[in-house]
């Protein structure tokens, strides 16, 4: 029998509550793999629909771990499971191939993989549902893994986030197998955003969503996106440390050449309230501008 902590009074009230469990986080919990395998066979169902859990990744070498198990027996028992969030986990020996086949998003975040979780030439048929995955501070990926993304081909979604592993060849030699991507984020990356940026406009001439960190970025870099056909979201993020990043007067110029865009977003450059900030809201009439600071993380993690 389970027994709960008397500061999880609120999750006994969630366990009891069985048509509440949709969307669950329970990264807030010490979810050992016994507790883990008592709430998948008695709580999970069909109705679950995003899940998010947390690893033991820095707990040394006898901590517990996620199983390839415990995966295949959430698939099965949870047919309309849609999002898996994982969170500081060793996947180290868990397979791709062992997560359920019915997921359209996979996050990880801070988490450790094999060296053959994404390799190309794979079984094809995995995850053929997939549609975005989130790499969030995942050391060991690297080229390799970024070129095996491509067997998946429901896959319109990317956002790549400290993944210092990734090189400029291995980006622009993957986006060219991946030019059905909409929307790209790299964040936090080594990657110089000129180079980004020139290899989206040689393969991804469908995506409507960029999102990148300013690092590297100059006024040549930016408009290499001019007359971009489908691009409908631009989102530039600092800190801005370079003198080589565009002036406001550069950006517009830019961005009256996108055809389709509506929304442009500045965060964490230090011009909101500022000269620069009304200068692109005049600028661009037609669009969106949205000048912030960096925004705190969502805890809305399913939205």
């Amino acid at each position: 029998r389970i027994h709960f902590p008397r500061v999880c009074h609120r999750w006994k009230r969630l366990v009891d509550d069985r048509w509440l469990w949709r969307h669950v986080d329970l990264t807030l919990y010490t979810m050992r793999p016994k507790v883990m395998w008592h709430l998948l066979r008695r709580y999970m169902a069909s109705r679950l629909h995003s899940l998010r859990l947390g690893g033991y990744l820095f707990s040394g070498s006898q901590a517990p771990q996620l199983s390839p198990a415990l995966m295949r027996a959430l698939g099965q028992k949870c047919p309309n499971l849609k999002r898996l969030c994982l969170h500081v986990a060793d996947l180290s020996m868990v397979p791709i191939t062992s997560l359920p086949c019915t997921l359209t998003t996979l996050e990880l975040h801070s988490c450790e993989i094999s060296m053959t979780w994404l390799l190309k030439g794979q079984d094809p048929t995995v995850l053929p549902l997939l549609e975005c995955i989130v790499l969030d501070r995942v050391p060991a990926f690297r080229d390799e893994h970024l070129q095996g993304l491509t067997r998946f081909r429901a896959l319109r979604s990317l956002v790549l986030g400290g993944t210092y592993r990734v090189t400029e060849t291995g980006l622009d030699a993957s986006l060219q197998e991946l030019s059905y991507l909409q929307r790209l984020e790299v964040l936090g990356c080594t990657l110089s955003a000129d180079s980004t940026l020139l290899a989206i406009s040689r393969h991804l001439r469908d995506v409507r969503k960029i999102r990148l960190t300013v690092r590297g970025l100059s006024a040549p870099g930016l408009s290499v996106l001019e007359g971009m056909p489908a691009l409908e979201n631009l989102c530039l993020l600092g800190p801005l440390i370079t003198p080589e990043m565009p002036s406001p007067a550069e950006i517009i110029t830019s961005c009256l050449t996108m055809p389709r865009l509506r929304v442009l977003e500045l965060q964490g450059l230090g011009w909101e309230g500022q000269e620069a900030e009304r200068m692109l809201c005049k600028g661009l009439p037609h669009c969106l501008v949205i000048v912030r600071a960096c925004p705190k993380e969502s805890m809305d993690w399913w939205i």
